[in-house]
């Protein structure tokens, strides 16, 4: 056998992890500030300030607004996500390997670019302060008067992401789920875990965190408030070995997440099991009439 891969069969290979990372490895990626191509070990964001317009006398000078500029560093970590495919094992399984390493080693990499981003959000030291009940309707509008209070831009670019408990009991909302209310096209019951309401994309997430106490956090920010930095992107080395008679496919990735704009996003804690209201039994249902 030829100690070496065919550069088609590489090209191929490299081309389905990376649509396998694009489709379902990461579910945050788009969702926050991206800089692909880094060099060096870190990335620096520019956070600007608030700028104020001013009047002027007549002949006088155009006053300045004097933006205040933030450099915000982003350290980048280098990830890998590799495995065997023996080469009497491919002989004997009615799957193709080589497509299962490929999406176990995209979704991995993705896994962990979302475990970044989370980290940057949690670091944030803004939140509603309701910590005892479960999604609810006051604290969302509570966490949405926060927002505009911070002057958060209202643009289509905010996101809330949140636990798959949190999800379920958004659904138990008619805001968020009747037709009577959002109508027909923006239903969350077609499929996906995504919907606009209250002018943010709601998205579910089942790696957000958990303290001991079972409380989880979810988080509401803005795209521009937290930053993704890519010094590489997801490729693929493919090694025949002979000693092993097989071949090692390894998956890496360069990248780093970091908080850019703490005002640009909050937290809310919510507990994971909420006690739900008793069903009505037979007898108290009877001795209603």
């Amino acid at each position: 056998m030829s100690t070496t891969i065919e550069t088609a069969f590489v090209k191929q290979f490299e081309q389905e992890v990376h649509t396998a990372y694009q489709r379902m490895g990461s579910k945050l990626r788009n969702t926050v500030r991206v800089s692909n191509n880094a060099k060096g070990a870190t990335c620096v964001f520019q956070k600007v300030g608030k700028g104020t317009a001013m009047t002027k006398s007549s002949g006088g000078m155009v006053p300045v607004m004097n933006l205040e500029h933030t450099a915000v560093e982003v350290a980048l970590a280098d990830y890998y996500a590799g495995d065997w495919i023996d080469k009497m094992d491919e002989i004997k399984i009615n799957h193709d390997e080589r497509q299962v390493i490929a999406s176990a080693g995209a979704y991995a990499l993705g896994r962990k670019t979302d475990e970044m981003i989370i980290n940057a959000l949690a670091s944030t030291t803004t939140s509603v302060a309701d910590n005892t009940t479960g999604m609810t309707k006051a604290k969302l509008l509570e966490a949405y008067e926060i927002l505009g209070e911070n002057e958060i831009p209202d643009d289509g670019q905010r996101f809330c992401i949140v636990g798959v408990k949190q999800w379920s009991e958004l659904l138990q909302m008619d805001e968020f789920s009747s037709a009577d209310y959002v109508g027909n096209d923006e239903l969350p019951w077609q499929g996906s875990q995504a919907k606009k309401f209250l002018g943010t994309t709601f998205m579910v997430h089942s790696g957000l965190p958990v303290d001991s106490s079972g409380v989880r956090s979810c988080f509401w920010f803005h795209k521009t408030s937290i930053g993704h930095v890519i010094a590489a992107d997801v490729s693929t080395d493919i090694t025949w070995h002979g000693d092993r008679a097989a071949h090692f496919v390894n998956n890496m990735m360069s990248q780093g997440a970091g908080l850019i704009d703490a005002m640009g996003l909050l937290k809310f804690h919510v507990t994971k099991h909420q006690e739900h209201n008793s069903f009505i039994t037979y007898k108290d249902f009877y001795h209603g009439f």
